[in-house]
C-alpha cells in the first residue's frame, strides 16, 4: 500500500472539513428551528425575548464543554452570543408580529 501525497492527505482532510461544515449548518438550521418556536411560545405568553439568567448558565455550561473538548472557551462564548443575539432579533420580531 502505497503512502498517501500530500496533495492526497490535504484534499482528504478538506473533504472531511466540508462534511463537517455541512453537519453544521444542518445543525443550526435545526437549532434555529427550536428558537423560532421557543420566540413564537414567548409571544403568545408575553414573555421577554431574552433570558439572561439562561443565558449566563449557558454559557458556563459551554465554557465547560469546549474546555473538555480541547477547543478555546472564548471562542465558545462568542459563538454562543453571535447565535443568542440573531435568536434574540427573532424573537423581537416574532412578538413585534403577535402584537
Amino acid at each position: 500500500m502505497s503512502e498517501q501525497t500530500p496533495q492526497e492527505r490535504l484534499d482528504g482532510l478538506r473533504a472531511s472539513i466540508d462534511n463537517i461544515d455541512a453537519a453544521l449548518i444542518h445543525m443550526l438550521a435545526e437549532r434555529f428551528r427550536c428558537t423560532q418556536e421557543v420566540g413564537r411560545l414567548k409571544a403568545e405568553h408575553d414573555m421577554p425575548p431574552s433570558d439572561p439568567a439562561r443565558e449566563a448558565r449557558q454559557i458556563a455550561r459551554l465554557r465547560s464543554l469546549a474546555e473538555a473538548a480541547h477547543l478555546d472557551p472564548e471562542f465558545a462564548e462568542k459563538w454562543f452570543n453571535f447565535v443568542v443575539a440573531e435568536v434574540i432579533q427573532h424573537h423581537t420580531r416574532i412578538a413585534g408580529e403577535t402584537e
